[in-house]
């Protein structure tokens, strides 16, 4: 059992933000599995794959970025799984536009979602895959910055960049030892 979640904003209006980076690449994971989004459960709009047999859950949780936790917690606890077994796929401000970096766990650093999930949980001992998006040509407070839209000339940039978190999160989910998805697809 896997369950990966996309972290974001679930308005309309928040879907070409920095901010919804996970929404994107936890709908291009689903893509990647055939499955689509048909459940709305956990506070969450939920997808159901099987990779090799087992489930993976697929979820953009609907309590906005800062709360994400809360809809964490609640698939942990209805699929019985551990955070062993979570992925959390979330835009990161300290990463550079483009790149993404996997890692085993780690801290929320100045990432609110994050925050949230690791309070909420109680551990930061799982899988998260940042998608990089700072722009050093760009000179806004953080917060807005990842509330504005993607710049169009930046567009094909962060497709790529989410479709490759995809890969990874599914590469995880089905079983491949972390540090081998970390050498296949960081930086």
């Amino acid at each position: 059992m896997y369950i990966i979640v996309g972290l974001g904003n679930p308005e309309e209006k928040y879907a070409k933000t920095f901010h919804n980076m996970g929404f994107n690449a936890a709908a291009d994971a689903a893509a990647l599995l055939n499955v689509k989004f048909k459940k709305k459960e956990c506070s969450s709009y939920v997808a159901e794959a099987y990779i090799k047999g087992q489930k993976v859950i697929i979820a953009r949780p609907l309590t906005y970025m800062n709360l994400s936790g809360v809809a964490v917690k609640q698939l942990l606890a209805k699929y019985g799984a551990t955070p062993a077994e979570l992925v959390v796929l979330y835009d990161d401000y300290d990463i550079p536009k483009g790149k993404i970096r996997i890692r085993p766990s780690g801290s929320a650093g100045t990432h609110n979602g994050m925050r949230s999930v690791i309070s909420e949980i109680g551990t930061q001992d799982f899988a998260r895959i940042r998608i990089g998006i700072r722009d050093p040509e760009v000179n806004i407070p953080i917060i807005n910055y990842v509330l504005s839209e993607v710049r169009k000339d930046d567009y094909e940039l962060f497709i790529a960049a989410c479709g490759r978190a995809a890969e990874a999160a599914v590469a995880l989910a089905g079983g491949q030892p972390v540090d081998e998805v970390m050498t296949k697809f960081n930086g």
